[in-house]
């Protein structure tokens, strides 16, 4: 093709049209064809093709650069931006093991384990990015949507990261003041932000971070999420006289500790618009150092309920004695779904079974996960029972639709009542392998194959072909479940 009789390249396309044939592009795609010339690779870069960011961020040196770049292109004017920081491959030994995996805990008055140098390398580079991202978007004004989470839990001690190891990575506690700064005035910068999500992230938000927010920003939120532990004490994130201002809030995520009866009064008030999502993180730690005398009532939650008739409620739970969630579970919370994690404690058939007699008319999502590491000692909720647990949940819930279960028996013939009782409305049954057993008389029949069979029966319960769960590495709900807890938090607070 010519013009004037002069050749006409890819480069000579005006901006305009460039920007028009990548706004068609998925974003690989648009970096691959960014590579044609240096006027595309100018016009990557054009606002109003990345109107959000979304970044999985490995807490890795090596990711520093790409993160510069790109939030240098982008942090000033994107709209949405969510950052994930996860350190992949965490080490261990040295007192540095996760809880749960045989980590020494400091008890009062004790020196905390010493961390490897690896530990201190992590927590290092994990300051340093988290700084690159706030400091990109400190004086953005367009931003709507700011979603943070660091899954740098894995790296605390029962919830909590001695001021002794951060004293080893930020002496005199600069950085963390920066990052704390920093985080105060995206919020007092801010003029149209409507959903703040802060999630696990080390030392970002404190107890006067959001009264840099103006009046006229809190007013319009929609979406708070503060599910930050490492608050020492009974200090919390947010008090209920701060919530007042939040009138227009529809989706809420905090600890549940911090979710007081006053709380759920103001959100019950006329003058708060209705509340359709509330996600709540119940941790042991939490309830170790702070109390659970100040949290809702069964009256506090029927006037919330008044006020707002489609609220749907999710709980995650970690290491939560059975007592304490016997106390927690008030009849007329409008619990949609529940998450079990455990490395120490177990949940109580009676637990079970009174989730499946109070949620039945709510219930979509049970998630009951006990990582030990005896794995011939699971916990049967069955034993004893004249009915399993499980079996009446799947019965009384006739609106579940996610039932996954790792580190608790289930027998076989439980599991196949549980497909035949929900069929294809229960559109995720994921089993471990070596959750499941089978009944000795079923091993002893010699003509039938007692595995190809369970298998055969359950598929057909479920009206689709079924298989246990072989691989546990493979599902993120089991190997990671707070990072599956936040994205799914984010996933039901915008499915309103």
């Amino acid at each position: 093709m010519s013009v004037c009789g002069e050749a006409v390249g890819a480069g000579s396309l005006p901006s305009e049209l460039v920007v028009h044939i990548f706004s068609f592009l998925a974003a690989p795609d648009r970096l691959r064809a960014s590579a044609a010339c240096s006027h595309w690779r100018e016009c990557l870069f054009y606002p109003a093709l990345w109107p959000r960011l979304r970044l999985s961020l490995r807490v890795s040196p090596a990711e520093r650069p790409r993160l510069e770049f790109l939030m240098r292109k982008c942090g000033w004017f994107v709209r949405e931006l969510r950052v994930q920081f996860a350190a992949d491959n965490y080490p261990t030994g040295g007192g540095g093991a996760a809880a749960g995996e045989g980590a020494a805990v400091a008890g009062d008055g004790e020196a905390p384990p010493p961390l490897s140098p690896r530990w201190l390398d992590l927590l290092r580079t994990y300051l340093e990015l988290v700084l690159c991202v706030l400091s990109s978007v400190r004086n953005n004004r367009n931003l709507q949507k700011l979603s943070l989470f660091g899954d740098i839990s894995i790296l605390q001690q029962h919830g909590t990261i001695s001021n002794t190891y951060l004293g080893k990575v930020d002496p005199d506690g600069k950085k963390i003041k920066q990052i704390q700064q920093l985080f105060e005035e995206i919020l007092g910068n801010s003029r149209q932000l409507k959903w703040l999500s802060c999630g696990l992230m080390l030392q970002i938000v404190t107890p006067t971070s959001l009264s840099s927010l103006s009046n006229p920003i809190a007013n319009t939120m929609e979406h708070l999420s503060l599910l930050d532990n490492h608050i020492p004490g009974n200090t919390t994130l947010i008090t209920a006289v701060e919530l007042e201002r939040f009138v227009n809030l529809r989706s809420l995520a905090l600890d549940f500790c911090d979710f007081t009866a006053e709380m759920a009064r103001v959100l019950a008030d006329s003058n708060h618009v209705p509340l359709h999502r509330l996600s709540l993180l119940v941790h042991s730690v939490s309830i170790m150092h702070k109390s659970l005398d100040n949290m809702p009532k069964d009256e506090n939650w029927q006037a919330l309920t008044r006020n707002s008739t489609n609220l749907r409620v999710y709980i995650m739970a970690f290491d939560v004695k059975s007592d304490d969630m016997l106390r927690i579970l008030k009849p007329s919370i409008p619990l949609e779904r529940i998450h079990f994690d455990s490395y120490v404690t177990y949940v109580s058939g009676a637990v079970v079974d009174l989730i499946s007699r109070q949620y039945d008319k709510f219930l979509t999502h049970f998630i009951l996960m006990n990582d030990v590491i005896d794995m011939s000692a699971f916990p049967d909720l069955s034993d004893n029972r004249n009915e399993d647990p499980l079996v009446l949940l799947a019965w009384r819930c006739t609106r579940l639709s996610l039932l996954a279960v790792h580190g608790y028996t289930v027998w076989a013939h439980n599991l196949i009542a549980i497909a035949r009782l929900r069929g294809s409305d229960l559109k995720v049954l994921e089993v471990t392998e070596e959750s499941i057993e089978f009944d000795q008389g079923e091993l002893a029949d010699q003509d039938v194959d007692p595995v190809h069979n369970f298998i055969e029966q359950v598929s057909l319960g479920l009206g689709r072909p079924w298989h246990a769960v072989m691989d546990i590495e493979l599902l993120s709900v089991f190997t990671e479940p707070t990072r599956h807890f936040y994205r799914e938090m984010q996933s039901f607070s915008e499915g309103i």
